[in-house]
């Protein structure tokens, strides 16, 4: 296999790029691509981008084959509901919703350095059907009262998510912006996470929400990469 690469990218990115794929996602090992003209672009002037994941470089691209089509778990239309009931377009106040070139937006943003956290809020088995690269696992398990510790999630704010703790009280003057999402509009994991912080005194500002989660992620044939080992549980 040969991959035509812009000259900043290493031979290392190649095999990367390669092997981070999950079910249904662009797999540049299947097939000969040059990435500077490739037949499925992400948009008209953006054909990939290059992220990283777990500390490794991606390259986050759509699938090049024109007949292929969405896989299981994901070509299901019909689920129990409930669980799996259609969520809002819009959560709560404040909340925005995105879509796909925004949060690969957020995506670059994050691996420049900024204070952004994309994150992916399923339990398994799901997440282990594939993530977005440049996702971190928190599952929704972790950030909501019903099913973790209060200690366990003001570790969390404090350690992870950059919230200042003050006795009793939360400083989210230096809070990241989280980016969540699951499986899709059907999935209420991420509601689950996004709800749970709101309630907690989280801005709502910087709390953003993929709706269209790994379902839409997968429709549009966009890289997916498997949980790194060291991946939170």
């Amino acid at each position: 296999m040969r991959l035509t690469l812009p000259s900043c990218l290493t031979a290392s990115l190649v095999l990367l790029a390669a092997a981070a794929t999950g079910v249904g996602a662009a797999n540049p090992e299947e097939g000969l691509f040059d990435l500077e003209d490739l037949r499925v672009k992400i948009t008209e002037t953006l054909p990939y981008v290059e992220v990283e994941h777990a500390g490794k470089p991606v390259i986050l691209m759509r699938h090049q084959e024109p007949d292929h089509t969405i896989v299981a778990p994901y070509d299901q239309t019909a689920r129990d509901c409930p669980p799996y009931c259609i969520q809002p377009m819009q959560l709560a106040p404040g909340v925005e919703t995105i879509g796909e070139l925004e949060l690969i937006a957020y995506l670059e943003r994050a691996a420049k350095g900024e204070p952004i956290l994309v994150i992916d809020s399923r339990t398994e088995p799901w997440v282990s059907q594939g993530m977005i690269p440049g996702a971190i696992h928190l599952p929704y398990t972790r950030l909501d009262p019903g099913h973790a510790q209060p200690e366990a999630i003001a570790e969390l704010l404090e350690f992870e998510l950059g919230a200042i703790r003050l006795n009793a009280l939360w400083n989210f003057s230096a809070a990241k912006t989280l980016v969540f999402y699951c499986n899709g509009p059907w999935c209420g994991q991420s509601p689950t996470n996004i709800r749970a912080l709101l309630a907690l005194g989280y801005p709502a500002d910087r709390i953003k929400w993929y709706r269209g989660g790994i379902q839409m992620w997968e429709q549009l044939g966009l890289t997916t990469v498997k949980p790194s080992a060291n991946a939170d549980d």
